[in-house]
């Protein structure tokens, strides 16, 4: 099973692809959409377009997207919360499962503790799926929802 996690954001999207084959995970794809439109409607146009193309490149089975759980600007909270909008109607028009998951349940699933830091995060992320230290914030905590997904999904 194929097992997109997505990070969401109103300027940075992290997104992260798994294999799921027993109990092997293998990693497909990572990385960064990068949102360079400033005004509201070009932004959402972005968000819808950029993430079309990437659910009809990766196919996969499912898709988990991380709920937003806490914001110190009420401003990024509300485009971060319209993004994920976005992203779920790209989501379910493409009739894919979509599994919503809280920050705590990712690293509850990931990192063995619901208060572990983004580190500890993504260091286990990198060693479930055995890579090397992982760059980005972003696709760091993408691969590690769709880690979390993954395991969710066979709880449910």
């Amino acid at each position: 099973m194929k097992i997109l996690g997505i990070d969401p954001g109103s300027t940075l999207i992290g997104f992260g692809l798994i294999e799921e084959s027993g109990s092997e995970l293998k990693v497909l794809d990572y990385g960064l959409i990068k949102i360079k439109a400033k005004e509201f409607k070009e932004k959402i146009y972005e968000i819808n377009k950029e993430l079309d193309g990437l659910i009809k490149k990766t196919s996969p089975d499912l898709v988990g997207l991380e709920q937003i759980f806490f914001a110190k600007n009420k401003k990024t909270a509300i485009e971060v919360a319209q993004a994920r909008g976005v992203i779920a109607a790209c989501v379910l028009k493409q009739q894919i499962s979509l599994l919503e998951i809280t920050p705590n349940e990712v690293k509850s699933f990931v990192a063995g503790y619901g208060a572990a830091d983004k580190e500890a995060v993504a260091k286990m992320t990198a060693a479930i799926l055995k890579m090397e230290k992982i760059k980005e914030d972003n696709t760091a905590d993408a691969l590690a929802i769709a880690i979390a997904t993954g395991i969710k999904a066979k709880q449910l």
